[in-house]
């Protein structure tokens, strides 16, 4: 049986399942939440709220280390980073799923390593092919490919900031796609990010940013993630 781990971002998902019972304290610290276990078919998830459980942390206050690290000893060896983000191309319209194929790290001051020793893994390829190709083959519409710039928040960007990402060859923007990403990989274990577009990022639209209406799209986007959890229990 496989165990999978899903990091869940602003996209709530459901919450029916019993919480493990594990330790809040690992030796990085503290989880943001401890998981709930819901089975779908032959997977167990593992379903963990990235931000707390009252959504009261920040990007840049999530403990990542501790996030990965209790996921990897509960057992998953496949993890999922879900995650609300804004639209660079204008041809990825809000309430659309993005499955990226790569990122580029604009956060500082994050802790991206389990040791303070030097540590080269090879992240040529953030994602695991074999996982987002299992992911594209839910029968859910998903864009693949694109490029996910991970900032640093709160704040979100201005539009002169995503001009310079555009030009960087980014796709999305969002907080919380490293150093998920890169801990994972240092820990061996498969990753891919599930991304729902909730917004054009700034100056991609003449329209503002309203704050509600990225609530609303990403309440919408959950269950379309829900969907390719499930199939992803049916194989």
């Amino acid at each position: 049986m496989t165990t999978l781990g899903v990091f869940v971002g602003g996209s709530p998902l459901p919450s029916a399942g019993q919480v493990v019972e594990a330790e809040r304290d690992t030796p990085w610290g503290e989880v943001s939440d401890l998981p709930y276990r819901v089975q779908l078919g032959e997977v167990q998830l593992l379903l963990m709220h990235r931000h707390g459980p009252q959504r009261e942390l920040s990007p840049h206050q999530i403990n990542y280390r501790a996030n990965v690290w209790l996921m990897q000893q509960l057992g998953a060896t496949v993890l999922i980073g879900t995650h609300t983000v804004g639209s660079i191309d204008p041809n990825l319209k809000v309430g659309e799923l993005v499955l990226p194929e790569q990122l580029i790290d604009y956060t500082w001051g994050r802790a991206q390593t389990f040791d303070d020793q030097r540590r080269h893994v090879d992240f040529s390829s953030p994602y695991s092919a074999d996982l987002r190709a299992r992911i594209l083959a839910s029968g859910v519409p998903i864009h693949a490919g694109g490029v996910y710039a991970c900032t640093q928040g709160p704040r979100l960007e201005s539009a002169a900031e995503i001009v310079r990402l555009a030009r960087d060859g980014c796709t999305i923007v969002g907080m919380t796609g490293m150093p998920e990403a890169g801990l994972a990989r240092e820990l061996e274990l498969e990753f891919a990010s599930l991304c729902v577009v909730v917004n054009p990022a700034a100056g991609v639209s003449s329209a503002s940013i309203d704050m509600q209406a990225l609530r609303e799209a990403s309440e919408r986007g959950a269950a379309q993630i829900w969907a390719v959890l499930t199939a992803l229990g049916a194989t």
